[in-house]
C-alpha cells in the first residue's frame, strides 16, 4: 500500500513561487501515475496536473498551465510541484494522489495524502 506525504506549503506573497513535495513509501512507485490536486474551503478538490510513471507525459488544469510544473523523481520516491507567478486565487490546500492513467478525473485517484497548505498574500 501507498502512503503518500506532501510538503513545502506555507506563505508567499502573490508573484512568488513555491515548491510543494509529495513522498511516497512502499513499493512500485514508477508504476503509478501522480497528480496534484487542490481544495479550497466549500468546493470539491480540482485538479491541478498529473504526470505519467516515467515522466515524459505531463498534463494541467488551464488555471495554471504556464504557471505550475510537475516533475517526478523516482529514484527519490518523490513527486514535485513548482509553482511559480502565484496569484491569491492559488490559496488552497495542496494534495498529492496517485491513478493508473493520466487523467483530470478525480474518481481516478486513490491514495491522498494528508495535503499542505499554500497561501498567497496579495
Amino acid at each position: 500500500q501507498v502512503q503518500l506525504v506532501e510538503s513545502g506549503g506555507g506563505l508567499v506573497q502573490a508573484g512568488g513561487s513555491m515548491r510543494l513535495s509529495c513522498a511516497a513509501s512502499g513499493r512500485a512507485f514508477n508504476s503509478y501515475v501522480m497528480g496534484w490536486f487542490r481544495r479550497t474551503p466549500g468546493k470539491e478538490r480540482e485538479f491541478v496536473a498529473a504526470i505519467s510513471e516515467g515522466g515524459a507525459l505531463t498534463l494541467y488544469a488551464d488555471s495554471v498551465k504556464g504557471r505550475f510544473t510537475i516533475s517526478r523523481d523516482n529514484a527519490k520516491n518523490t513527486v514535485y510541484l513548482h509553482m511559480n507567478s502565484l496569484k491569491p486565487e492559488d490559496t488552497a490546500v495542496y494534495y498529492c494522489a496517485k491513478s493508473f492513467t493520466v487523467t483530470r478525473v478525480l474518481g481516478a485517484y486513490d491514495s491522498w495524502g494528508q495535503g499542505t497548505q499554500v497561501t498567497v498574500s496579495s
